[in-house]
Formats: C-alpha cells, structure tokens, sequence
C-alpha cells in the first residue's frame, strides 16, 4: 500500500547496466524520474556486469534504497551483499538442497523451461507457468547448489544435443553447452534475490530485468510496467547476430531473448514506448493494443538553453556529439563523415562527450580510424562530462549517428539548446526532429550525414532558423513537466488498476 505518512507510492524501478553507477540516455532518464516524480519514493534495482562501489548521480532523497546485483562479478552477489538474508535461512536451504531434491523437482521444471525456449512457444501462459514453478521452487531451495548440479547440466546437455539434431545444421559442442548454461545461470540469479513489498514496479527494458519484477508479481501480485527505451530484442538480435558467438550460442541466445521478450508483454499491466517506432515490435512479440501508450521524454529547458559559443571555439566549425562509446552509437561512422566533411571545411572540429571506458575494444577501432583517416587534428573523444546542459553550446550543430535508439536525449536537448541535429532515422528521432529543427538520414551513411553536416555548416541563416525552430519545438512538446506529469498519472493509473483488480477478484 501507499506509504500512509507521504501518500506516495513505493516503486521498483529496475535498470540493467544503467542507473545509477553509469551514465547515458536510459540513466538521464532515471534520475529525472526519481528526482521530479512527486508521488513516488523509489527502490533502485540495479543489474550490472560487476560490482559498483559508489553511484556516479547524486541521488534524490526519494530514493529510499539500492540494492545492487552484479551478475557478472567473480564472486556470487550475495558474496557482495546480504540482501537482508538471515545466515541461518541460507545455510538451511544448502542443507535441504540435495541431488535427489533437484533431480526430482528442479531438473523437469528446467526441461520443459529449456524445451518451450526451443520451441520458439508463443504460448506464455506455459512459459508463465513455468517461471512461477521455479520461483517456488528458489523460496525452499539454494540456487547455486541447484544449478550446478550434475543433473541439471545433463538435462541442459540433453535439450541442446536434441536441438542440434533437430536442426541437422550444427552441433553443440562441450564449450557450447558450457556457455550456454552459464549465461543461463546468470540471468536467472534474481530469482535468488529477496525482495520486499512494493506497490509497482517498473523495468527499463523488456528483457532479464523482468526476472526480479515476476518475484513481485508471484509473491505480492506488484503490478507491472515496462518503459520501452531503444526496442530490447531488436538491439540484442542486431548485437547477437555481429557477435563471434558460435551457432549454437547465437540460436539459443535469440530464443532465449524472444521468449523472455514475449513474457515480458504478457506480464507487463503497462508498456509505455517513448516513440511510434517501438510499437510495431511490441505488436509483433505478443503485446496488446489496449497496454501499450506513448510517453516521449523530456527535458528541462530552462537548464538546456541557448548559449553563447565558448571563446576558445568562435571561429572554428564545430560538431558535437554526446555519446557513449560503444557500437549501436555506430562512432566509426561519425568519424567517417568528418573525414567527407573536412574535404570541404579543412579546420572542421567534432568534440564527441561520452564514456570512452564501456566497451574498450571498440574505442580502440574508433582512435585507430580516427589514426588512419589522419583525423587527429579534426576528431577528438572528450570522454565524459559532468554538466552536459553545457555541452551543446560548444558546438554549431550537434550530431547522432547511431544504429538503434529509443527516444534520445541528446536530440532534445540539442534542440533545447539552440542548437540545430544531424541524425539517423532510427527509433523515434524523426518523431523528434521536424524539418524545420534539423536532417535525418539513413544509418551507417556516412556520405550521407557528412553532406548535411556541410551544408548546415555553410549556411548561417538555415542554421539561425533551426535554432529558434528546435527550441521552441521542444517547449511546445518535450518539456520536463509534460514527461514528469504523464508519469504521475500512470503511476497512479498502474495501481488504481491494481487495486480495482483485487477488488473484483
């Protein structure tokens, strides 16, 4: 129930590689939400790679805790926090989590897991069925004694020896199976992660952060609602499918992917996308009309506004980017347009903010095309910045050149700033720009977006009317209180319905 002190609900906002120890658009829109949203408090659920010690965003007193997994880390997660567990209550699950035990009542909940994944089902009350029959079993049993049971890696061994002579276009090796029941052991670790009460929940993407809100759900019956940013399963399959990953890993990651994708609709009460892009894939994975809404983001326009270009830039033809370094942001062609753009403006300068730390070996491709290209006087990685309200007034236009994106940040806030957008026609950046606020062009067409870069480069005037156009564009429709309000009344909607459900029940 609401908190009966404040009359604020107690949410779950549930993140996966983001909010609160890394930066980035799903992040940006966290903290606003848990800064501005006025009839909430906040549990902060973060799924990471690896443990963070300390959060890089100064938190709003409305969040109220964070509990931390980091599914990747040497060590288990509960090696790096006891998630409020009594030591007794652990030991007793070791000590009644025998072979017997998990050959009798894990390992056929885990084969028919493994069977409805393979055959690509689209029934999800089964696959529903079966999740909530191993979260039952978690309350009673210790996950690690039970996945690392003989008797669960032959059943695993078995499915995907079966499914590889189904196929008859691969087989599965011993490497193989080890990595595919390893990234198995890995996603489903929230099962084993208690959590309290809570009035909602609310998960960033439709994919394994689903895990800890169907603990809520089975437990508490916690409504659910999903804010799709970027399309989970289309960015994972795009991901997969470039990946050096064996076929056999590659298969059964993309079933994988697709039926926690189509259990995530089901379960979810809610599923707001931030454009009209996202909603065909919502469609086709199994999500109904009457669930789905638009909820753009938003931006506080008051903090990104127009500025006056820094002294040491007045003069030089400038091209800004905020972006994160890594390959959906696609920089390699970035750096490609600037080598087409500095054939007809020599001095060009692209001033690229963003963590250059997230996927190493890819920022190693981009200085060494940067290198090769002899950009080096043209093409600079800033790496991050801690005021990015001041980062657009460095440049004469800003630019985006990703591959997939939701409803990005950097394109309103750009235009919040005066400042004229050289984008790709992904997700819902055209639903952001309009003619009169900036160009979209194709993906990976560095010809393309370098052309355009030159002409708004060139031409003062167009870039003048942009500038007032994209700003007003953004006061008229992205605002930070039109983003802050649609929320508190679907928070309050998502409950309402909730408790008009128990009511009628």
């Amino acid at each position: 129930m609401k908190d009966p002190a404040t009359d604020k609900l107690d949410v779950l906002l549930i993140s996966e590689g983001t909010y609160p120890f890394y930066g980035g658009g799903i992040s940006t829109w966290s903290h606003m939400l848990c800064d501005r949203v006025s009839n909430a408090n906040f549990s902060l659920y973060s799924i990471n790679a690896g443990f963070e010690p300390e959060p890089i965003f100064e938190l709003s007193p409305s969040v109220k805790e964070i509990i931390q997994v980091p599914l990747w880390a040497p060590d288990e997660p509960q090696d790096y926090m006891s998630f409020r567990r009594d030591y007794y209550k652990v030991v007793k699950k070791k000590e009644q989590t025998t072979s017997q035990v998990i050959r009798e009542r894990f390992v056929p909940i885990f084969e028919k897991f493994i069977q409805l994944v393979y055959a690509e089902t689209t029934n999800m009350g089964m696959m529903d069925l079966v999740f909530y029959e191993m979260w039952e079993y978690f309350q009673e049993y210790d996950y690690k004694e039970t996945l690392q049971a003989k008797s669960v890696w032959d059943a695993f061994k078995a499915e995907a020896t079966s499914e590889a002579e189904r196929d008859g276009s691969f087989t599965a090796s011993l490497f193989d199976v080890t990595v595919g029941l390893r990234w198995l052991y890995r996603f489903l670790i929230p099962f084993s992660i208690p959590i309290s009460k809570k009035d909602l929940c609310h998960i960033t993407l439709s994919g394994f952060p689903l895990i800890p809100a169907l603990v809520l759900k089975y437990r508490y019956g916690t409504p659910l609602m999903i804010t799709e940013h970027g399309v989970y399963v289309r960015e994972r399959l795009l991901y997969i499918n470039r990946s050096d990953y064996s076929y056999f890993i590659k298969d059964f990651l993309i079933k994988l992917t697709e039926a926690i994708t189509r259990l995530s609709y089901y379960k979810a009460d809610k599923i707001l996308s931030v454009n009209q892009f996202n909603i065909t894939w919502e469609l086709m994975y199994g999500a109904t009309e009457d669930k789905i809404e638009i909820t753009y983001n938003g931006v506080d326009h008051e903090r990104f506004s127009p500025r006056e270009k820094p002294d040491h830039l007045k003069g030089i033809p400038t091209v800004v980017a905020a972006a994160r370094i890594f390959e959906l942001k696609d920089i390699l062609t970035m750096i490609r347009s600037c080598a087409i753009v500095r054939e007809k403006i020599p001095n060009v300068q692209y001033l690229v903010y963003g963590d250059k730390n997230a996927v190493p070996e890819y920022t190693k491709k981009c200085e060494d095309l940067i290198k090769e290209l002899k950009l080096e006087n043209n093409f600079f990685l800033k790496g991050y910045h801690n005021k990015p309200h001041l980062i657009f007034s460095e440049g004469d236009i800003s630019i985006l050149t990703s591959i997939s994106e939701g409803f990005p940040f950097t394109v309103i806030e750009s235009m919040s700033c005066g400042v004229p957008v050289v984008a790709t026609d992904v997700g819902g950046v055209a639903e952001a720009i309009d003619a009169g606020s900036g160009f979209v062009c194709k993906p990976r067409d560095a010809r393309a977006i370098g052309e355009k870069v030159v002409e708004l480069l060139s031409n003062d005037a167009l870039r003048e009317s942009m500038s007032k156009h994209g700003r007003q564009r953004v006061i008229d429709n992205f605002t930070l209180e039109i983003f802050i309000e649609s929320y508190e009344r679907i928070y309050e909607e998502v409950f309402a319905g909730k408790q008009v459900k128990r009511k009628v029940s």
